[in-house]
């Protein structure tokens, strides 16, 4: 099964990325997913279930101790490409 998370951690901060913004994505860049676009409204990463299941798993927890108050994200079950 392949998986899609899209997320965003909160508090904002327009004039420069907070840090619980900086280690979610290192977290989501770091981690073993096949395609990963970062922004600054928002991020998206796909991969295996089990790899996006772990990184959200550390996503939510370094994020979280790094000051994020909030952390919102979907993860959505995407169709495998016949090969």
């Amino acid at each position: 099964m392949r998986l899609r998370v899209e997320f965003t951690t909160e508090p904002f901060d327009l004039d420069e990325a907070p840090t619980h913004a900086v280690v979610a994505r290192e977290v989501i860049q770091g981690a073993d997913l096949d395609a990963v676009d970062v922004g600054p409204f928002g991020n998206t990463a796909e991969g295996g279930a089990d790899e996006v299941l772990t990184a959200v798993d550390s996503l939510l927890r370094q994020s979280l101790a790094s000051g994020a108050t909030r952390v919102s994200l979907q993860v959505n079950v995407i169709e495998e490409e016949i090969r």
